[in-house]
């Protein structure tokens, strides 16, 4: 895999007006590490843990954890695309966020609800995500074929209070230093000029 700092731009990418929010939802393994690496960035305003995927009545974490829904762990990430464009986002997702080549897990966690997907908004990020996966598998930036699945979005559902800043909120749980951490390390490591000024 290519080190982070090396990892290709999208070739195509959205521009947006000024003024307009954008919203990306990804899916990248447990939600609290995906969460974490994206609230340091600038020109993010807001990062919420949830589901999608799945259903109003299976949106709940015992329901998810099972592995029987359709449901992954997601993020929905506000930002301001004059800021940071849905592309750098993406870029952010395969180079530190998670690993794209590992159907149905990441790190300990296994399962269905683990999966690696990006969940579209619009032909436009659909366009843009499709062709930046096909440019990283051309460049061999991994050395497995990418799995992520790109579908559109049909409702992003907010998980319970207790998920939200989780990592923020528990700095020292074991889980988080062995798996948020180190990625947070990596966004301050690797993308240092797009860190919220603190």
């Amino acid at each position: 895999m290519v080190a982070p700092e090396k990892f290709p731009d999208p070739a195509t990418d959205i521009t947006r007006a000024a003024g307009a929010e954008s919203v990306a939802v990804l899916a990248g393994g447990c939600f609290w590490c995906v969460e974490a690496v994206y609230k340091q960035l600038a020109g993010v305003s807001a990062v919420t843990s949830g589901y999608a995927g799945g259903s109003a009545d299976s949106a709940d974490y015992d329901t998810v954890s099972s592995g029987r829904t359709e449901h992954a762990e997601a993020v929905e990430v506000r930002f301001d695309p004059q800021k940071i464009s849905y592309g750098q986002i993406l870029k952010v997702f395969f180079s530190i966020a998670h690993d794209p080549t590992t159907r149905d897990r990441q790190g300990p966690d296994v399962g269905r609800q683990y999966r690696s997907e990006i969940f579209y908004a619009d032909a436009e990020q659909r366009g843009v995500a499709e062709a930046y996966i096909k440019q990283l598998d051309a460049a061999k930036v991994f050395d497995r074929p990418i799995v992520t699945d790109v579908r559109p979005l049909e409702h992003f559902y907010a998980a319970e209070a207790y998920h939200q800043d989780y990592a923020e909120r528990n700095p020292l749980s074991p889980y988080i230093l062995f798996n948020a951490r180190p990625k947070v390390q990596k966004v301050r490591t690797y993308y240092k000029e797009r860190l919220k000024q603190r």
